[in-house]
Parts: structure tokens; sequence; C-alpha cells
């Protein structure tokens, strides 16, 4: 990286962010206030009254990880809270970037239905230029589709991603669910003009094809493998696999990694993996399986901070850390 040049900057909740003061991880898929809930059983919700834990949670991944952003892709229609986001950053001491955009279809409020690809990217640009509730996104995410294929509302959603994204540079992360249909929202964000390399596909790890991996990968895309930990959908085991075989495949430049939590039940205060799995348990396997500290930075820092600015950080400059303490379950102390 030029050092003559100026730094790049993540634009977070509480304003933009030198990329050479971010010299910790990153977590590039997570929920930190979201309302998914359409039962009424309340378990898909991270509410005010679960702020305070994952304030928590990210605090003690600050001091014993290094932890320094968490990129946050709760959008329009998944009950978004951007001055939640403010309060759990501050009282975390970790950055947080917002995010725009629309979830997949069941979750598409009514101002999808009907409404142009042009009248959706004004949307986009409006939130982008002047802020939501004070607030500026920082990337377009995550923009969703279901099944092989985007549907009508999914396709125009991800098209008005595409150009908000081209006309104000951020990147677009998409939500494939259950792993399916990268190869074709790629192709759809592509054809709009938007480079690959500012696309990440998303849930990646729960899709066991590494061809479709190494596709994507070679197209210039990033894999996300952003569900680290969620053992219901797919194994460690599984994703540690998929993982292995895309770097072997020489994409280590392409892969991101994150736990995408998005329960309250996900916590590390109700017993859940926490935002910390991908660090306590994941990561130990990948360097138990030859991974060293150069690589584990590239996939933890480096890759996506390149998503969010288009550039290269650069290697980590050590700084000296007291040595970590574990941070026990609130049962744990009592």
């Amino acid at each position: 990286m030029d050092s003559s040049a100026p730094a790049a900057r993540v634009t977070t909740v509480t304003g933009p962010v030198p990329v050479t003061d971010l010299t910790g991880p990153v977590l590039p898929h997570e929920h930190l206030a979201l309302d998914l809930d359409r039962t009424g059983e309340g378990a898909a919700v991270l509410a005010a009254r679960h702020a305070p834990a994952v304030a928590a949670e990210l605090a003690a991944l600050r001091e014993e990880t290094g932890l320094s952003l968490v990129t946050e892709l709760t959008c329009r229609g998944m009950g978004r809270d951007p001055a939640a986001l403010v309060r759990i950053s501050r009282a975390s001491g970790v950055a947080v970037v917002a995010a725009t955009g629309w979830y997949y279809e069941p979750f598409h409020p009514p101002e999808v239905n009907g409404s142009t690809v042009e009248r959706l990217t004004d949307v986009l640009l409006t939130e982008i230029t002047d802020g939501v509730d004070g607030v500026v996104p920082g990337i377009i995410g995550e923009v969703g589709s279901h099944g092989d294929t985007p549907t009508g509302p999914e396709a125009r959603v991800l098209r008005a991603a595409a150009r908000a994204a081209l006309a104000t540079g951020l990147p677009v992360a998409t939500h494939a669910h259950l792993g399916r249909g990268g190869p074709a929202q790629l192709a759809l964000l592509t054809r709009e003009g938007l480079a690959p390399d500012r696309i990440s596909i998303g849930h990646q790890d729960l899709l066991d094809s590494p061809a479709t991996h190494r596709e994507l990968a070679a197209e210039g895309a990033y894999i996300a493998f952003d569900t680290v930990g969620k053992e219901h959908y797919q194994s460690d085991t599984v994703r540690l696999r998929l993982l292995l075989a895309l770097l072997d495949a020489g994409h280590a430049e392409r892969a991101l990694l994150s736990c995408d939590i998005s329960r309250h039940r996900y916590l590390w205060s109700e017993g859940g993996p926490g935002y910390g799995h991908l660090f306590r348990s994941f990561l130990p396997r990948l360097r138990a399986a030859g991974a060293g500290a150069d690589l584990i930075d590239l996939l933890t820092r480096r890759n996506p901070l390149r998503l969010l600015t288009g550039a290269d950080p650069g290697p980590r400059r050590p700084r000296p850390r007291p040595h970590p303490r574990p941070h026990p379950r609130p049962e744990d102390s009592r």
C-alpha cells in the first residue's frame, strides 16, 4: 500500500474511520439489532433488551481478540435500528458498519411491490446520501434471493443494489438462501456493470459445492462462509472442509468468515455460540489444519476491509496487547 496516499476510510455508524485504525479482526456478516419474527414467538429477534448482552460480547472480543469492526447487515424490512447500532458501538468500543437494501422476498416490505428498479435505486441512494436517523450506511446488503434464480421482485432489488453500488462505491453483500443461487446473483449484479470484487455472495458455507465456490471466486467475487457455528444448518466440520478446498484452489483472497448471529438464543449470554465462536472454536481448527498467522489475518481482516473499501489494507502491523483472558459465560461466574 502506498504510504503517501491517503488512507482508505470505512463508513461506520459513528463516522468515517481510517482503515489504518482497524488493526484487529473484522466480522463481515453479523446482526446486532433485528426483528425477523413473523410468528409472534420472538425467537428471530435481537431487541433493545438484548443490546447490553450484545455490547458486552463485542467488548469482551475486543479485549480478547482485538476485534476492530462488525459489519451489521440488517437492512430494510429486517427490523433495522440504526440508533441501537450507535449505542452498541459506543458501549463496546467496536466500530460498526450499517447497511441498506432489502432482504429476500418473504421479508420485502410493501414498498418493493410494484416499484421499478429506478425507484428502488433512488431509495438506496437517498439513504446512502442522507443517512438513516443520522447513520450513513457503509454497505448494501444483505440483499437476498431464494432458490436457484431470483424472483421478479428479488431481481429488481438486486439490480437496484448494483446501480446504487456503482453510483456510491459501496460494496454489495447478498443473502443466498441456504447457499443457493449465488451464480445467478453474481450474473445479475455484474450485468448491471458492478465489478465482481465489489460483491460478496452470502451463506456459501451452507452449500456443499466446492466447484461452485471455485467458480464464483475465479470470477472475482468474495465467498462468504458466514454462518460459522450454526451447526443445525451445517456442521463446522463441513465448513472447514469447504474452506480448505477453496484455499487449496488458490482463492484465499476471496474468502470471508463470520457467524451471522440472528437470534437471541445464539448469544453467548444465552448459552449460544456467540459472536466469538469464530475465534474461540473455528479458527483454532483452521490453525490445526495448517493455517498460519498471515493467512488468518488475510481471512479475518484484510479481506473484509478490502471488500468494504476496495483497497488492500496491507499486512498487519503488530501492536503489543495484553495477554487475552478467557471470558466465561455469565452462569459460569455465579
